[in-house]
């Protein structure tokens, strides 16, 4: 009987930043769930069909978020560094009823009708940023000018952070994902934000307002949360707010550069631009996978069983570029019919500023191609600098472009 074989590594490095490994999506060939090796020598279960993936996020009872747990599957040194820093303490790193009562407290503020009511806010945040790119002059780098301010800018409206004190959460932020600096970086955010909310503190309704100065006075104030829990919860909606989205912008615009049939076809029509965004989030696929371990036996009902402690990592690009989510999934298509990317995750951990994120998304893309319909690169775009490699949040170091 022929030795079975060892199971593959993951994660598996992109030859492309703006699009999974093929071979990533490929080992769907293998069934819709299958174990992979992680950089440790462990392994864990990588759910890739899109009926199981949904399921087990789904499963709270029997599916923990927790990254404490001793086979929780980490990808990388990095993360180790970042769950050691107490960055994953709250929300997406606790389970019910800690991530509820967190959960419930900041949902008001993200609302479909409370997200509306920024559009206004984040048109003018990101007119000023194409305004000081075109005063800049091609050509000008996309990212540093563009997808890493608007982000921040509307994430520290949002939350009622001053921007003008940018350099003071934008730098450990940037930091905080090199794991060597990850410990640094949390104290120094840590340190600021806990400033800030005494400052909020002192001098109630000064200055910028948002979502912390109604977690002061209506949890922190109450007892409800501590001082630690509240800095822990602006630390992630801060980082979280801003370095997904900034990354989407860049590698979204890098792959309608390089489809330009797909930049024509938005140019030609910009309306359509909320479709062009749900392909562009199934496209990247930003998030390699989404990490669980399981805390009691599951059966999903195909044969295979995942064994309580076991750890499970549920592929965003095996659901996104599932034929049963969408038709072609290899082919980039933004005139595709619109439907919700897997992106934000599923079940009781979806991402809480889903409806915030969409519209920065759509405000930027339409913009863009408004304000700059002859847009360009202005380098190979197989020669610019991403993270590739080290299965983390995919991102885009530069995008330098013409106009």
């Amino acid at each position: 009987m022929p030795e079975a074989a060892d199971p593959p590594a993951f994660p598996i490095p992109r030859e492309c930043p703006y699009r999974p490994s093929a071979r990533h999506v490929g080992l769907r060939a293998d069934g819709p769930m299958t174990k992979v090796q992680l950089y440790n020598g462990r392994t864990a279960w990588l759910v890739t069909g899109a009926a199981q993936a949904r399921a087990v996020l789904s499963d709270y009872r029997r599916v923990s978020i927790r990254p404490y747990h001793g086979n929780y599957p980490l990808l990388n040194e990095e993360f180790e560094k970042v769950v050691d820093s107490g960055y994953a303490d709250v929300l997406f790193g606790v389970d019910p009823p800690e991530h509820t009562k967190q959960r419930s407290m900041i949902m008001p503020s993200f609302t479909l009708r409370r997200t509306a009511l920024l559009r206004d806010d984040i048109q003018r945040i990101v007119d000023e940023k194409l305004d000081d790119m075109m005063r800049h002059g091609a050509p000008a780098d996309l990212v540093t000018m563009f997808a890493q301010p608007v982000p921040s800018m509307v994430m520290s409206t949002v939350l009622g952070v001053p921007y003008d004190e940018h350099e003071e959460f934008e730098t450990p932020a940037h930091k905080l994902f090199v794991p060597e600096l990850a410990e640094e970086a949390t104290t120094e955010l840590g340190e600021y934000l806990d400033r800030l909310i005494q400052k909020k503190e002192n001098d109630p309704g000064a200055g910028a307002t948002g979502l912390l100065d109604d977690l002061i006075a209506n949890h922190l104030h109450t007892g409800e949360l501590t001082r630690s829990e509240l800095v822990h919860i602006a630390m992630a909606m801060l980082v979280a707010g801003t370095d997904t989205t900034t990354n989407v912008i860049s590698l979204g615009t890098m792959a309608l550069l390089d489809n330009p049939e797909q930049w024509e076809a938005l140019r030609a029509d910009p309306e359509i631009v909320p479709a062009a965004v749900e392909e562009i989030l199934r496209y990247v696929s930003l998030v390699e996978a989404f990490a669980r371990v399981a805390v009691e036996d599951i059966d999903l009902g195909d044969g295979q069983v995942i064994r309580e402690g076991e750890g499970i990592l549920i592929s965003c690009a095996g659901v996104n570029f599932d034929p049963a989510h969408a038709t072609e999934p290899d082919t980039f298509d933004i005139l595709r019919p619109a439907r919700p990317s897997f992106s934000f995750s599923h079940g009781i951990h979806r991402c809480p500023g889903d409806n915030l994120a969409r519209l920065e998304l759509e405000i930027a893309f339409k913009s863009l191609v408004e304000r700059m319909p002859n847009l360009r690169p202005a380098a190979p775009l197989d020669k610019l600098p991403s993270n590739n490699n080290d299965g983390t949040l995919q991102r885009l170091y530069e995008l330098p472009v013409l106009w």
